[in-house]
């Protein structure tokens, strides 16, 4: 592979299939998710603005080279015309699909800034003999001139997604610092506003210094309750203001208004009002009421979550980026897990090993459900979820689990990779279908779902007895969240990926419970060969996330792998031949690593291990114990330059040879007379990009363009 700022052109351009799943709805259910589908697409441009400065042009300018003509006439231009070889204009293909399938130009697994691989100058040749440019010159010209060069920038601060001014972030003006950062959170905390909807912006006003909390919403001005037009905290002064993204949310509830005709029970109907009001007043608890309603919404036949959802990419991981989704439920798949979670509580959770002090009371029994993805707006697609996110409506309502089954069917059909042995593949293109589906249900269903906080509730009383529970390290006084803390408050920059890692240890320690097992319908003869798959793919993550490690500086850039390293490290450090990682000199006389896992040595070794790893994440967790918690959790994810894994010298093997990720084309829907069609499209290499000239009309494209090119010129103040 090239650079890895560069999307290789063997990047897996794969269409998500849904066909048969959409044509099992009634002509009403197709309908309702219809109207969600378009909302979830308006929604989903607000991730471009969330993502880069530039991304929002970069977008305008592409999606217009794009939809001014046929591809094929268009590549035409490129090679006959400005010099483009074939393998170049498909890069520029693969470029905007990387784009529109992240939402940006930053990679939404790792944090990675990509870049075209065909030139600057050729790229703008192609632009200004393209239709496009010949319709608006001065358009095209104001979109060259504001994103080229920053297309290409790939200086040491624009190469990953952080903190400025080491990074790029869309969550804080690029004038804002960690301590900046550090004084808003406090300053939240003590005003108890909660961060998911919302940015900091900071500049200068009549000679004073404001701190502006700006709240994503259709309205603008003062909203009692939500809104503050200056305040003192610790001789500083902040605003909290709203109106952010409000063209993409005015478009988004207009659907929504058309979806309510279309529901399925009055709790739809609840649950669409109440994300209609926050969107348009820019408040989390009208979301949180919503979320309420649809964790009560058991099994419908067309599933939909959307809001500020995920914090993995805010550099403090408090600040959420939009994300919506529509499926489609797979009840067949569904039985499966409708088993697991009625068994969960008596059966399985009081196998992990922190006991019943740090696990909650009462286990809300989650909806879990397989989907077949129809739409997903985000930056990239998971293989499984768990939602809400709201700590207090999990433990108060409860929360819905999701795995997502067209997703992973396309993830597991790509095989092979760099590290394993032929019998290790082998024994992964066998086993490694159902080990996903298994991974994946216990990490979100007993992984996110478990475990207690032990915390102040708003009226002042504990949720814990503290004559009785105590803490099992010290002996002492168990530590609790005070009202105004919460998990991402406390753990900050690292709670995604120690949470993360929480879920996915939890996963590989009950994934060896042969009665769970037999839940999935594995076959007594290939128990022993699926736990081990499942271990082998959890280290092989660990090592191939080495990738998303940033080593100028020194940190990492994805949660998940993050995570999944950090497991990998626990597991050396149990030692007895565990796992071990070789390096040897590959067929291409280049350093070359191999990972290997004892079988044998599961069960005892690895099973104890990950027991103990396991009760210190929780019980961190549980107290609130960030101090402890983050002191175990960064030595784990050092990456050592010498001693027998030397990770940092590997570091630039596992980057040669990495393999790219795929993206996703997925389908549109349009009205036809009384009905709803889906359509779909060949798993060709320019999928993507049709899909997206499909997605929007001639004059709602235009308006599109003008709202993003707004927020661009009005992203600070």
């Amino acid at each position: 592979m090239g650079s890895q700022h560069e999307l290789p052109l063997d990047t897996p351009i794969l269409y998500l299939k849904s066909e048969e799943a959409f044509a099992g709805l009634t002509a009403r259910e197709r309908r309702y998710a219809h109207h969600l589908s378009r909302a979830s697409w308006w929604g989903g441009l607000i991730v471009l603005c969330q993502t880069s400065p530039e991304s929002p042009t970069i977008f305008n300018l592409l999606t217009r080279l794009f939809r001014s003509q046929p591809i094929d006439t268009l590549k035409e231009v490129a090679v006959g015309r400005t010099g483009f070889t074939d393998d170049e204009f498909k890069s520029l293909i693969i470029y905007y699909s990387g784009l529109v399938y992240n939402m940006g130009n930053y990679l939404g697994f790792g944090d990675r800034k990509f870049i075209p691989s065909v030139s600057r100058e050729k790229l703008e040749a192609l632009i200004k003999a393209s239709k496009a440019y010949l319709e608006a010159p001065d358009v095209i010209d104001g979109y060259v001139n504001q994103a080229l060069g920053a297309m290409y920038n790939l200086d040491e601060n624009k190469r990953f997604l952080g903190m400025p001014t080491s990074g790029v972030t869309m969550y804080f003006s690029p004038n804002c610092t960690q301590e900046d950062a550090d004084l808003a959170k406090e300053y939240m905390a003590s005003k108890n506003i909660e961060a998911w909807n919302n940015r900091l912006l900071k500049y200068e006003e009549n000679g004073q210094t404001i701190y502006d909390i700006r709240l994503a919403s259709i309205e603008e001005g003062h909203a009692d309750g939500i809104t503050v037009d200056i305040d003192e905290f610790q001789g500083h002064k902040f605003r909290v203001s709203r109106g952010d993204y409000s063209f993409f949310l005015k478009k988004m509830t207009e659907e929504l208004q058309l979806a309510k005709d279309y529901t399925a029970n009055d709790g739809e109907i609840q649950m669409l009002d109440k994300y209609i009001e926050s969107f348009t007043k820019g408040s989390v608890q009208a979301h949180k009421e919503g979320s309420t309603f649809w964790v009560k919404n058991k099994s419908p036949a067309v599933e939909t979550y959307m809001g500020f959802i995920e914090v993995y990419r805010d550099p403090v991981n408090q600040r959420a980026e939009f994300e919506s989704f529509v499926a489609v439920v797979n009840r067949e798949q569904s039985r499966k897990f409708d088993t697991l979670v009625a068994r969960a509580e008596k059966e399985f959770l009081p196998l992990l090993p922190w006991g019943k002090d740090f696990e909650e009371d009462v286990f809300m029994r989650p909806d879990f459900s397989s989907l077949d993805i129809l739409t997903f707006a985000s930056s990239g697609l998971p293989i499984g979820i768990n939602i809400p996110n709201y700590k207090d409506v999990k433990e108060e309502q409860g929360f819905k689990n999701v795995s997502l089954t067209n997703v992973m069917a396309a993830r597991t059909g790509i095989k092979g990779g760099p590290f394993l042995s032929e019998d290790d593949h082998t024994l992964r293109e066998k086993h490694g279908a159902l080990g996903l589906e298994i991974q994946v249900g216990l990490h979100e269903l007993l992984g996110h779902g478990c475990g207690k906080f032990l915390r102040r509730k708003d009226d002042g009383s504990l949720n814990f007895d503290p004559t009785k529970i105590k803490n099992p390290f010290t002996g002492g006084e168990a530590l609790f969240y005070e009202k105004g803390e919460n998990y991402n408050s406390c753990f900050t920059n690292l709670a995604s990926a120690y949470e993360e890692c929480r879920a996915e240890t939890v996963a590989l320690y009950l994934g060896l419970v042969n009665d769970i097992l037999d839940v999935f319908g594995v076959a007594a003869e290939d128990r022993e060969d699926l736990k081990y798959v499942s271990w082998l793919d959890m280290m092989y993550a660990g090592l191939r996330g080495l990738e998303m490690y940033q080593p100028s500086q020194g940190k990492w850039g994805q949660a998940h792998s993050q995570a999944r390293y950090v497991i990998l490290r626990v597991a050396l450090e149990a030692g007895e031949g565990l796992v071990n990682i070789t390096e040897s000199a590959g067929s291409d006389g280049l350093p070359d690593l191999l990972l290997t896992l004892d079988k044998t040595k599961i069960h005892t070794v690895g099973h104890q291990a990950m027991g103990e790893f396991l009760r210190k994440l929780q019980i961190y967790r549980s107290m609130g114990d960030s101090e402890s918690g983050r002191s175990m959790f960064e030595k784990y994810s050092e990456v050592p330059s010498d001693g027998p894994f030397p990770f940092s010298k590997w570091h630039e093997i596992v980057v040669r040879k990495r393999r790219p990720r795929m993206v996703l084309a997925m389908p549109n829907t349009r009205v036809v007379g009384e009905d709803v069609e889906l359509v779909s499209y060949p798993e060709t290499v320019d999928c993507v990009v049709k899909s997206w000239v499909d997605r929007f009309s001639s004059e709602e494209c235009e308006a599109l363009e003008s709202a993003l090119s707004t927020f661009v010129r009005g992203c600070t103040k």
